[in-house]
């Protein structure tokens, strides 16, 4: 589906999906009017209407927030630009809401894809040689999968030297890459939750000191359709999703982020206090059999020259010595960033192993020149090492109070490279004594 004849720049993107709401986004080429049409599959005649004006201020993007629907529903949807329609005649879009399973059923069955780094080439500004994006034809796979949500987990885009030295040049590139016509797919099928990593924040290796981190900000908010981003005391990405029965903690490891090579002690920060006890009160509120802690860095490898948390041992150490202490359970944590895929098992004692897989890349360049070292960590579940163009899928399954999750990867043409499957009981206090 090209976007060259539309007047959309990108879009519709379908965003948070809620039990009777969700956000639809789009970015036109100039400042518009826009009107979205919406129906219950079945019911066009009593379709709801939402109008609504792009313009410069919030780079010509728009996320409708659509109400009062009805709990586990299939519904289309179609839009205008300037009074023309962007479908042809009887097409549409469509999303179904989340199911109201609570009190009533057992959890759904559900999936959601995830992975980090795409890469989008453009000559006149990249470093010479051999293009360092490829493999766009992933997107193509994703787009074909069954799931239910698609979780974007950093270096979505890439800005370049060109684009961060002044800060009304940053939207160039982010709206450039969002518009993407191999994107526009995956856009459309599933509910798109994303948080951010250092290239599509600003510099490589950025952080809470990159002079343009506002305008960073306002086009992360701008660009994406999640439910909320950071609290109104603490800016920055960081928001919760559930999904069915599953918490997802989308947190933000750039805002107020220290270099880090910055000492290591209490003025060293990945999250900051003020976002780790925002998390520390969401896990202790979660009933959820999963508890998903999603980060644009690796958090739980100790083994690696690369950024991570472990390079910020004061904060993270105090982190997990207190999820021991109040006994979390269901933790699992999910990172992009690496260039490669693993799936670290952390034991511990008398507690029960801490998980994390790290999906990476859709279609940046690979770290195959050093992958023969990352097999000798004694953490890594060695199968589950792919040093080539990949993405990941969760799926959740089973009873109410007995659910598994089955950690998936896929290469580009879609070809199972490994499964995991973890049940809930395996990730609890019980289980570890």
């Amino acid at each position: 589906s090209s976007l060259s004849a539309s007047p959309l720049k990108s879009g519709p993107m379908l965003g948070h999906t809620a039990l009777r709401g969700v956000n639809i986004w789009l970015e036109t080429k100039d400042p518009a009017s826009i009107k979205i049409k919406y129906w219950q599959n079945g019911h066009k005649k009593d379709a709801k209407y939402q109008s609504a004006t792009t313009n410069k201020d919030t780079y010509n993007m728009h996320t409708f927030k659509l109400s009062g629907l009805q709990p586990g529903l299939d519904y289309h949807y179609q839009i205008w630009v300037n009074k023309k329609p962007v479908q042809k005649r009887k097409e549409t879009f469509s999303f179904k809401t989340q199911q109201l399973w609570m009190w009533r059923t057992d959890p759904p069955k559900f999936s959601v894809l995830t992975g980090s780094c795409n890469f989008g080439n453009e000559e006149a500004h990249d470093r010479a040689g051999t293009p360092y994006g490829g493999g766009y034809e992933i997107f193509d796979t994703l787009a074909k999968q069954d799931a239910d949500m698609m979780l974007w987990l950093g270096d979505n885009w890439y800005y370049r030297d060109v684009d961060y030295d002044a800060e009304q040049n940053m939207i160039y590139r982010a709206s450039k890459d969002k518009g993407r016509d191999f994107l526009q797919p995956v856009f459309q099928k599933f509910a798109n939750y994303a948080i951010w990593d250092d290239h599509d924040f600003g510099a490589d290796n950025s952080g809470g000191y990159f002079i343009h981190k506002q305008k960073s900000l306002d086009i992360f908010k701008n660009v994406w359709a999640n439910p909320s981003y950071g609290m109104p005391a603490t800016p920055g990405i960081f928001t919760k999703v559930r999904f069915n029965d599953v918490d997802f903690f989308l947190l933000d490891n750039r805002y107020h982020r220290s270099h880090e090579h910055f000492p290591d002690g209490p003025d060293k920060h990945m999250y900051g206090p003020e976002q780790i006890l925002w998390l520390k009160n969401q896990l202790v509120a979660s009933r959820q059999p999963f508890k998903i802690i999603v980060g644009g860095n690796q958090m739980l490898n100790d083994y690696h020259k690369w950024e991570g948390w472990d390079k910020y041992r004061y904060e993270r150490d105090a982190f997990l010595n207190w999820v021991d202490e109040t006994k979390i359970e269901g933790l699992v944590f999910l990172s992009g960033d690496k260039h490669h895929t693993e799936m670290l098992k952390i034991p511990r004692e008398n507690a029960y192993p801490l998980y994390e897989l790290t999906c990476s890349p859709f279609t940046a360049g690979t770290h195959e020149k050093w992958i023969d070292n990352e097999r000798k960590k004694s953490t890594l579940i060695q199968e589950t090492l792919v040093g080539e163009k990949n993405f990941c899928k969760l799926t959740f399954d089973g009873l109410r109070k007995d659910r598994n999750i089955t950690f998936e990867s896929y290469n580009v043409d879609g070809k199972l490279l490994w499964s995991k499957k973890l049940k809930q009981s395996v990730l609890t206090y019980s289980s570890s004594k």
